[in-house]
């Protein structure tokens, strides 16, 4: 049945770990979203859009495009917020090398595991990986220490980081990740690697792609409170009225899609 899918994200693993029936809606039979994911669509329908935009705003800015020039962009209430919380932010002074919009992609399984980063920061014998978030809500740190974006990211960079390191894999304990939260500037999340939790993040990766394999079905999940922010939800019959957009966002947070060129990422090969 997984013939036709061949790399697995941080968004598509979460999708199978919180319902492997979405998961199988989603990125196997790859159906459009005949639900709402959450109310009131339009307003959450343009924060999301703000947020792809502001990243682009960062990224141009990073690449070296002065702050003034790209602020005349922000022509929003909440791009000018998040843009003028992004230029107080310290935590990006004397990094060394930036590198931004990077995709990096290495062996899982059957599989690629595949991961677009916001920005990785290289110097003093250390690597820092900033992701950009515009919820309206600030998670705690242990929803996102579980999440499978920050087991997926730190894991591949030790994978797959070789070539920003002279071509020496990056040890685990170099890696920290940082969540960065637009609308909460002074509070990012920060997580330190430590060798014990690659061995275990990689080794839960590779048992989920076999077990993606292996598959023979995709059961809808028992924790039906998933379903309110769910898009595929009228194929299961589990509600029509969308969950609330604040928490919709947490629950449904994917990765820009993007169309994966594998000549084009950093990877080690079969």
């Amino acid at each position: 049945m997984t013939e036709s899918l061949r790399s697995l994200s941080q968004s598509s693993l979460q999708d199978y770990n919180d319902c492997p029936r979405r998961f199988e809606l989603r990125h196997i039979q790859r159906l459009a979203y005949p639900a709402i994911e959450s109310e009131p669509a339009l307003e959450n329908e343009k924060h999301q859009q703000e947020g792809e935009y502001f990243h682009r705003l960062v990224q141009q800015h990073l690449i070296g495009i002065p702050a003034e020039q790209v602020g005349k962009l922000a022509n929003t209430d909440n791009l000018q917020r998040w843009w003028s919380n992004f230029l107080e932010f310290q935590g990006l002074k004397d990094l060394g090398t930036l590198y931004t919009e990077t995709t990096l992609s290495a062996p899982l399984g059957k599989f690629r595991l595949v991961a677009k980063y916001d920005l990785i920061a290289i110097g003093n014998d250390q690597v820092i990986i900033f992701d950009w978030k515009t919820y309206r809500k600030r998670p705690n740190n242990e929803f996102l220490h579980i999440r499978w974006q920050t087991r997926v990211y730190r894991a591949l960079l030790v994978q797959a980081g070789a070539h920003f390191n002279n071509g020496k894999p990056f040890t685990s304990e170099q890696i920290e990740m940082v969540y960065w939260f637009a609308d909460f500037p002074t509070e990012p999340a920060q997580f330190i690697y430590k060798g014990d939790q690659y061995k275990r993040d990689w080794d839960a990766l590779l048992k989920i792609s076999d077990e993606i394999t292996n598959a023979s079905s995709f059961p809808k999940t028992d924790d039906v409170a998933k379903c309110n922010y769910c898009p595929y939800r009228s194929y299961c019959d589990r509600g029509i009225r969308a969950g609330d957009a604040a928490d919709a966002e947490l629950e449904t947070d994917a990765e820009e899609l993007f169309d994966i060129n594998f000549e084009q990422i950093g990877e080690i090969a079969f």
